[in-house]
């Protein structure tokens, strides 16, 4: 059978124009002799469509859009996701998660997911019913097996033990010679490659083809990463669609392999989904340009980077805003990034206005010494600098913090941490380092002092982050056990660090709650990004 795979960028509620996107799909592949279709899950409305599902028009004009859809398929059949009502009668939630298979002449046949993956950024029993059964369908003579994204992952590749049975194998059970995937999942450093053995150890096992058809695009936190690929009945690869970017393509499943997977390493596919995400979430808000803040400082030279691939040198904006204790080192590797990058610039110090709080709140501060205050007051002086910028000039302001620093409070709230979006805070700062140096690879873009000087908030004179914090390679291993594989402070002690530091970051870690609470959206593309896939109580006395 020959597969054409619509991998399209869908936009959450932009139904009609999803739609069109979806049959223009169709066309191109039915043209290039597809037998049959695949569009993404849940494609008309986006994924993930979150509580726009219970606005009252929200699910009808949906399904207008895919009466729409069926009245243009042709004889080639077209698999695409869609929310499908239940009865307002029937206990349970009101919607499913179904696939439709439309072909002229032929009535709506419907397949409802299985599984309904409820952990980290995933929250479908809030919104669907599962399926309560699962039978092939014939398509051009075969019988095949239908399934939606989680239906076919394995309980090896699950967080854990999550669901008592296997789609597939009921499928296989039931006759069915052929899998096929609509999919919208998303994308975290190495998931792209564990899905792909993932597939293809079910195909191996069962002994049929699969063809899984992933969405790509950013919607608000996740991005989509496509890597759409088919497998043959021994598990070997026939095809991989392009990763980060939309493809529309038709494999036949019946022909000898002759691809291979491949992929471009961790810091190539991070920067193709930070680039991705920033692009979508820039153009599907609404916005054409970007501003941010240029410190000298690496992360600011990465989001730099990132903002000026994803947007064009054209639209990205960076102010460098010297403090008191701003170095001319920093200030002069800003202006080397920028011209490097041949993106616009404004310069606007901070000292004058700094110098007037200061004396506005002397009498106020009297008698205490200066702390963290005063270095809050610049940072927040900045930030008032770039939201201005925002306002006047209609610019996304693009927050520079990273994992590590908001991880441990090492970020300033309403200063740095100002933003409409936070392009790294799901980066940390040993891979910021790794993302740096990769974009180095061919030339010199960040320079090379930005890299190699101790890395600083320049808040006060000779200050160094690890003033204040351990070095980073420590810091981050030690938050990726706490965060990502949720180990406390014995267990972690246990694996070789010493547990009066494992503390103080854990407790550092708890104490900051609250200002990731009320931190800006940001890209996920880790195991466990804070907001979206870590939700812990900000009053509460758990103490590691």
């Amino acid at each position: 059978m020959k597969v054409g795979f619509a991998q399209i960028n869908p936009t959450v509620g932009d139904l009609a124009a999803n739609a069109g996107k979806i049959l223009a799909a169709y066309q191109h592949a039915v043209q290039h002799g597809a037998e049959v279709v695949l569009a993404p899950e849940l494609a008309i409305s986006g994924y993930p469509p979150r509580d726009l599902i219970f606005q009252s028009r929200f699910v009808p004009a949906q399904l207008e859009n895919l009466d729409a859809l069926e009245r243009e398929v042709g004889d080639v059949p077209l698999i695409v996701g869609f929310i499908e009502p239940r009865a307002l009668d029937l206990p349970g939630q009101s919607f499913y998660n179904s696939a439709a298979v439309l072909q002229r002449g032929q009535p709506r046949r419907v397949v409802r997911k299985s599984l309904l993956p409820t952990y980290d950024v995933f929250d479908e029993a809030r919104y669907f019913e599962p399926a309560e059964s699962n039978t092939p369908i014939e398509i051009r003579g075969r019988r095949v097996g239908l399934t939606i994204c989680e239906d076919i992952w394995t309980q090896s590749y699950l967080p854990r033990h999550l669901y008592p049975a296997h789609p597939v194998q009921g499928l296989v059970d039931q006759g069915a010679t052929l899998i096929l995937n609509i999919s919208a999942s998303p994308f975290q450093v190495g998931k792209p490659a564990v899905r792909y053995q993932m597939i293809a150890e079910n195909a191996k096992r069962f002994g049929v083809p699969f063809a899984y058809c992933n969405a790509v695009g950013g919607n608000d936190q996740l991005v989509f990463d496509g890597n759409s690929c088919a497998f043959d009945a021994r598990g070997n690869c026939l095809a991989q669609l392009s990763a980060f970017r939309e493809q529309v393509t038709v494999v036949d499943l019946g022909a000898h392999s002759s691809d291979t997977w491949t992929t471009a390493g961790e810091e190539a596919e991070l920067h193709d989904a930070l680039v991705l995400g920033l692009r979508d979430y820039l153009h599907k808000c609404g916005f054409k340009s970007a501003v941010l803040g240029l410190s000298g400082g690496v992360d600011s030279a990465v989001v730099a980077c990132l903002a000026a691939t994803a947007l064009g040198r054209e639209h990205v904006l960076g102010v460098m805003m010297p403090g008191p204790h701003s170095s001319e080192g920093s200030v002069t590797d800003a202006r080397l990034l920028a011209e490097n990058l041949r993106i616009a610039t404004k310069l606007i110090p901070i000292v004058e206005p700094y110098a007037v709080l200061r004396k506005l709140y002397a009498p106020h501060f009297e008698g205490r010494p200066e702390d963290a205050t005063e270095e809050n007051l610049q940072a927040r002086l900045r930030g008032i600098t770039l939201m201005a910028l925002s306002n006047k000039f209609g610019h996304l302001l693009l927050s520079t913090g990273n994992k590590s620093e908001l991880a441990v409070g090492y970020c300033t709230l309403y200063g740095d941490m100002a933003g409409g979006l936070s392009v790294i805070n799901d980066v940390s700062k040993t891979m910021v380092y790794r993302l740096a140096r990769w974009m180095n690879r061919e030339k010199e873009i960040i320079p090379h002092s930005t890299i190699e000087k101790p890395p600083s908030a320049e808040l006060r004179a000779n200050q160094t982050d690890q003033d204040t914090l351990p070095p980073y390679d420590l810091l981050d291993a030690v938050l990726d056990l706490y965060v990502e594989e949720n180990l406390g402070a014995e267990e972690i002690a246990a694996r070789g660090f010493d547990e009066k530091t494992v503390r103080w970051i854990l407790r550092k870690v708890d104490l900051n709650e609250y200002k990731r609470a009320q931190s800006v959206p940001g890209l996920k593309v880790t195991s466990r990004a804070f907001g979206v896939g870590r939700r812990i109580p900000v009053a509460q006395k758990f103490v590691q």
